[in-house]
């Protein structure tokens, strides 16, 4: 349940087209609804802006399934799913189709992108980093935020990336998705004066170790001011820029 929700509810309450016991009965489930094995945050939205999202790793196909109802049957705005297997991602269809999908990322009921929101855009080093860069953009459409996809751009070839140089420019905010040493976000930290957002990946060969040299290396750009989030968060890299759109409106 959103602010609006909440309204609404209390203005059919005092136009008598909503019975107070039907109210009630919708109110039960703030701050949250208990099934088998969750307690489905309904309260999230009302709280922060943003409703309750699900993470895939470690939960059964069921478990999957009758989160995804829940928030659907009882919650606002929209539903996302992350990083769920196909097995995951069939039982989650199976309560309602209509999702949009990409890769292992399923939302329902995104909101329609604006076109005259912020200038986003979303930068894989390398095609390995694909699948975070997908998952950051599908979280951000998720949210009502258009973005601009760039990928294999790294520093390796460094050429690619500077034919984008005036788009860097014109953004206001940038993600910057990175495996290996993790040096891109530093680049693109010196050549744009929007915010960065730094994703490390765990793309990369031994001393890489899964993705801490790019984490470790990201945090100490020299690039002043550039946010680094967990490894391979694409998600997390997405949420920091609703929060940042959604405080400055």
């Amino acid at each position: 349940m959103n602010s609006s929700d909440l309204l609404e509810l209390l203005e059919s309450v005092r136009s008598g087209t909503l019975a107070p016991d039907d109210a009630v009965a919708r109110l039960r489930a703030i701050p949250f609804a208990v099934s088998r094995d969750a307690m489905v945050d309904h309260h999230r939205h009302l709280r922060t802006g943003m409703p309750e999202a699900i993470y895939g790793p470690g939960k059964s196909p069921e478990q999957v399934a009758e989160i995804v109802s829940e928030l659907l049957n009882n919650g606002s705005g929209c539903v996302v799913l992350t990083r769920a297997t196909p097995e995951q991602t069939k039982a989650a269809l199976a309560v309602n189709a209509e999702a949009e999908v990409l890769g292992g990322t399923l939302v329902w009921r995104a909101p329609v992108v604006r076109d005259d929101g912020p200038r986003i855009f979303v930068i894989g080093a390398g095609t390995a980093d694909v699948p975070v860069v997908d998952e950051c953009i599908h979280t951000l459409r998720a949210h009502g935020i258009a973005t601009q996809r760039i990928v294999d751009v790294g520093v390796a070839g460094l050429h690619r990336l500077l034919v984008h140089v005036e788009d860097l420019q014109s953004a206001d905010a940038i993600v910057v998705v990175a495996g290996m040493e993790g040096a891109l976000a530093s680049v693109i930290g010196g050549l744009s004066g929007a915010p960065v957002v730094a994703v490390p990946t765990s793309v990369g060969y031994g001393s890489g170790l899964d993705g801490v040299t790019a984490l470790l290396a990201m945090m100490s750009s020299c690039a002043s001011g550039v946010t680094v989030v967990g490894i391979d968060n694409g998600f997390g890299a997405a949420m920091s820029v609703v929060r940042m759109f959604r405080t400055s409106q």
